[in-house]
């Protein structure tokens, strides 16, 4: 048996800030679920890794690839757990191919060059996560689109939320080069203690496309037909906007900005209305 080429962080889904699997699923699918994030947990763990190479990086994570697809028997536990689930579910092993995808240039590339580039990233690391739950409870690709820019959505979120810890610990940033640039902004300012009015106006502009975007995503709970995911998604879609009015207010620099108890009792209470 093959040394196991994944390095788990300790993370698990309760770090997360949108549930993973949550009561909300379907008893039946939660432990798919929880399949899909622990091959895409410990993708992430590798391409995060602060002691390994990039060249090393990217071996491992073709690992779990060979072993997600029956290249090879061994070396991944959680991609051969998913290998499992995909077979009993008969969902697709594309969306996450596609998300190691994404975790390849986060091993490579420190770098975002403007907002295609940003939006080319979140079509391997956030999307593929919303195609595959809609693929396991079987709903009309007619959905992809709003769960996509509700996917889009909630990483740049993430990315606005951590973009000074991304750059401390793992010398990345998401931020567009070009966006700072225009605003007298730059990766520099990711290290003070209070967002400068350069880097304040590129977040006012990602926010205004993440609005645009959520304009779309807001479609998501009236085109899914399962009524548990229904109300997952418009639980999620509530929490994203949510995050987004308090990124507006407050200096995710000053303190991690993130959603707090009122936050998620009005984003399930407005979800109610898709029931």
């Amino acid at each position: 048996m093959s040394q196991s080429v994944e390095t788990w962080s300790g993370k698990d889904r309760g770090d997360e800030n949108f549930p993973v699997g949550s009561a909300l699923i379907a008893p039946r699918l939660r432990p798919h679920v929880h399949a899909f994030y622990g091959f895409a947990r410990n993708a992430d763990d590798i391409a995060d890794s602060d002691i390994l190479a990039p060249a090393d990086k990217i071996a491992r994570l073709d690992t779990m690839e060979h072993v997600l697809l029956g290249h090879r028997p061994d070396g991944a536990p959680s991609a051969t757990r998913l290998r499992a689930s995909l077979a009993e579910t008969g969902v697709t092993a594309t969306h996450a191919t596609d998300l190691l995808i994404a975790f390849r240039r986060d091993a490579i590339t420190p770098r975002t060059a403007d907002w295609p580039a940003l939006v080319a990233y979140c079509r391997y690391s956030a999307v593929p996560v919303g195609r595959y739950m809609l693929d396991l409870h079987g709903e009309s690709r007619d959905t992809w689109a709003a769960s996509d820019a509700l996917c889009t959505v909630l990483q740049v979120l993430n990315h606005l939320q951590d973009g000074a810890k991304d750059l401390q610990e793992l010398d990345r940033c998401y931020v567009p080069e070009d966006l700072m640039a225009a605003n007298g902004a730059s990766v520099l300012d990711l290290h003070k203690h209070a967002i400068s009015p350069g880097l304040k106006r590129v977040h006012d502009d990602l926010l205004a496309r993440c609005a645009a975007l959520n304009s779309t995503a807001m479609d998501l709970p009236r085109r899914v037909r399962d009524r548990r995911l229904r109300l997952e998604c418009a639980v999620i879609a509530g929490l994203a906007r949510r995050l987004a009015a308090r990124l507006t207010r407050e200096d995710p620099l000053a303190r991690r900005v993130k959603l707090r108890k009122p936050d998620i009792f009005a984003a399930v209470l407005g979800a109610l209305r898709h029931l």
